[in-house]
């Protein structure tokens, strides 16, 4: 499992996951910081990675197209720093690495994590 996080998240994120054992790199490590998210998308599905993010923006993508990957892990709290979720998120990428690599959006909260495998097919149909 090989991880970008995006650039809406501190770069202490890459160095910390890295630390557990999690291959992790920041988008400005290898892109350009004002880079379309369509971009990272496409560098990351290319290469391998998924993209670990708190913009919506990512799954949005994911779901209007219906594509299979790359997966995204999205933090859903108004505190991104890494000092407040380092455990949870470190731990739901290594619960869920399986299905990280199968193609998954994944959703971490505070109190909850979700998982939707790809490709997102809508309940009505």
């Amino acid at each position: 499992m090989k991880i970008i996080v995006d650039v809406n998240l501190a770069f202490r994120w890459a160095n910390l996951l890295s630390s557990r054992g999690i291959e992790t790199i920041h988008w400005t490590a290898i892109g350009a910081a004002n880079a379309q998210d369509i971009e990272i998308m496409s560098y990351a599905r290319q290469n391998g990675y998924s993209v670990f993010t708190n913009d919506l923006d990512f799954s949005a993508i994911l779901v209007s197209t219906r594509a299979s990957g790359p997966s995204v892990i999205q933090i859903r709290a108004e505190d991104t720093r890494p000092e407040a979720h380092l455990d949870r998120v470190a731990d739901a990428l290594i619960k869920y690495s399986t299905a990280i690599e199968q193609g998954t959006i994944i959703t971490i909260d505070p109190h909850k994590t979700r998982i939707h495998i790809l490709p997102f097919v809508p309940a009505e149909e």
